[in-house]
């Protein structure tokens, strides 16, 4: 069985980003539904996949990792209007049997993300 994993390292500070709110919608055409929510651990990780089981279908998704909290948490001295408030990572699964792991790495200017394993 498959499984969607993530993780967020705060590359600013070379640090896990412990406390980063997640949320995961699917999307079928022009419709987002609210899969999961998650925030992240000490670790930067989730404490459970965000999508395993039954649940992990095919289909077109959507990350949204809450970086302007995050970084306003920690002690970030943001523009009144950050550069990054939200990052919109969309992606698709298409095979039901892999392990798909989106990781976000990220500071107040610039993120990146890949398929980790």
């Amino acid at each position: 069985m498959g499984r969607l994993t993530t993780h967020v390292l705060d590359t600013a500070r070379g640090t896990p980003a412990a406390g980063l709110k997640i949320e995961l919608f699917s999307v079928t055409d022009d419709t987002e539904q609210l899969v999961t929510s998650a925030v992240t651990n000490n670790d930067g990780r989730c404490d459970a996949p965000l999508l395993d089981g039954d649940a992990f279908i095919k289909g077109r998704y959507r990350l949204v990792f809450y970086c302007a909290d995050y970084l306003h948490a920690q002690g970030d001295k943001l523009p009144d209007i950050p550069f990054l408030e939200d990052v919109v990572i969309a992606f698709g699964i298409d095979n039901e049997t892999q392990h798909y792991h989106v990781p976000l790495l990220l500071s107040a200017y610039g993120y990146s993300t890949y398929r980790g394993s």
